[in-house]
């Protein structure tokens, strides 16, 4: 199968929600998602969007796989790239698809000239793990992922009188 790496457009963004839908699913999450595809063409379009989303466009099936990416700054490194989720098409996994999608997020990231490419991936998905330390990444095991979701802000602030 042949495929274009490429930006996504407005119009892809129905098929990059297909995908985070799918990884979600494949994560044992599938009511987690609550972005829509109007939130994704307002945040990753437009002169100044919030992320960069790179596709794999296939002539035959249409997009197969994605990589969202966004700016984060490190007190530590300066502007770095996040690599918020890459996922490629579960029947078209093996192809080399993840590869490029990922190849193409390293370079934006030597492009823009930050010190650092981060992500988080999970610890028993031991493939994405190989894979990334094979290519000379570093996977930190002694650092955490600590989120806030919206509830909890909201408990957060109330119970400190801000709301």
């Amino acid at each position: 199968m042949s495929y274009t790496i490429r930006k996504a457009e407005a119009s892809d963004m129905a098929s990059v929600l297909r995908l985070v839908n799918e990884l979600a699913i494949h994560e044992n999450e599938p009511d987690a998602v609550e972005v829509t595809v109007d939130d994704l063409i307002a945040h990753g379009t437009g002169e100044n969007p919030d992320f960069t989303c790179f596709v794999a466009d296939s002539a035959e099936e249409g997009i197969v796989g994605i990589a969202l990416t966004y700016f984060r700054f490190s007190t530590w490194k300066g502007k770095t790239v996040h690599l918020e989720d890459l996922v490629v098409k579960e029947s078209k996994r093996g192809e080399g698809i993840g590869m490029a999608l990922y190849s193409e997020v390293i370079n934006f990231a030597y492009e823009h000239d930050v010190r650092r490419v981060e992500w988080v991936v999970v610890d028993d998905n031991h493939g994405a793990i190989g894979f990334y330390e094979a290519s000379g990444a570093h996977v930190m095991k002694n650092w955490h992922t600590v989120q806030m979701h919206k509830e909890g802000m909201k408990k957060f602030l109330k119970d400190r009188g801000k709301i």
